[in-house]
């Protein structure tokens, strides 16, 4: 019998990197997200294929079924990350893959491989109720992070996201700006190594207590803002507060110091999206300078 499993995408408004040392986050889901289908197969094997929003099929892999040892693939990389997830599952229900049916998963993405909207989360959320098992545990056990994209697999409302005691702590919040015409997203053409991101954050030498209080003060802020001058002082205030942690120049001053709106980096800093707020004039100027994707909030958000 088929199976079929879908998972959100996600966005972190506030709290990036700060919220794997506890602090809290204002996180979305997103319309766009990626579906797992399971058909029963005759043969004793895991076909697995790949697809992205296009229809194109950008991964192939066959795996035997008495010990996940991968076959024929067509990228090796990815082939030995999703047998890891695999076996992680099977260390967790031992009873997972142990039909004497095989089967083919089809895995289908509904937005670009490159946009950073949680490709890995979202597979990782699929596998986790194909398996079921705990998403987080398979998240934690194979790749690590906070968990938040998890959370915004599964809920279909803005959340607010913490750690406590390594502990995902989640709460549905009526995030709804009345402002909500006024915000946009914007690709930055180039996506980040959240690995790498994590890892530089650490190195970093900073009053960590004093950040995750700033930083829990602006979210909560964040959630309840119903004036857009007020959520943009936020916004600024979110950027100054982890330039300085981060020592890095925030994405406003280093690629659009001209902009009047105001843009906030959203995840790893330098890639992804970006959060702005403005009009459809003035975010035209994005396009015009080579940032081709510029998505209303109303057309990103799972609402």
């Amino acid at each position: 019998m088929q199976q079929e499993f879908y998972s959100n995408g996600k966005l972190l408004l506030s709290a990036e990197y700060a919220i794997l040392d506890g602090a809290q986050g204002l996180a979305i889901p997103t319309k766009y997200g990626q579906s797992l289908t399971i058909n029963p197969i005759e043969k004793p094997i895991l076909l697995w294929k790949s697809i992205t929003h296009d229809g194109d099929i950008w991964f192939e892999a066959e795996f035997t079924l008495d010990n996940l040892s991968i076959g024929n693939t067509t990228n090796e990389e990815v082939a030995n990350t999703l047998q890891g997830l695999l076996i992680e599952a099977k260390k967790q229900n031992s009873n997972f893959l142990e039909e004497r049916m095989g089967f083919e998963a089809m895995s289908r993405l509904t937005f670009p491989r490159d946009w950073g909207l949680g490709s890995s989360s979202t597979l990782i959320n699929n596998i986790a109720q194909w398996a079921q098992i705990d998403a987080y545990q398979l998240l934690w056990n194979a790749f690590g992070g906070s968990g938040y994209d998890i959370a915004c697999a599964q809920y279909d409302t803005p959340i607010m996201y913490s750690l406590k005691n390594k502990r995902p702590m989640v709460q549905a919040v009526a995030f709804d700006p009345p402002f909500k015409d006024s915000l946009f997203f914007v690709y930055l053409n180039q996506k980040q190594s959240s690995k790498q991101a994590i890892a530089a954050y650490r190195q970093q030498s900073f009053d960590k207590n004093q950040l995750i209080l700033e930083i829990n003060g602006i979210t909560q802020q964040m959630i309840s803002c119903d004036s857009l001058d007020d959520f943009i002082i936020l916004l600024e205030k979110h950027e100054s507060l982890l330039s300085k942690v981060l020592g890095l120049e925030p994405v406003k001053s280093s690629l659009f110091p001209d902009f009047s709106g105001a843009i906030k980096s959203l995840g790893a800093w330098g890639g992804d999206f970006a959060l702005v707020t403005g009009d459809e004039n003035s975010v035209n100027s994005f396009v015009e300078r080579g940032f081709e994707t510029v998505l209303p909030y109303n057309q990103m958000v799972l609402t």
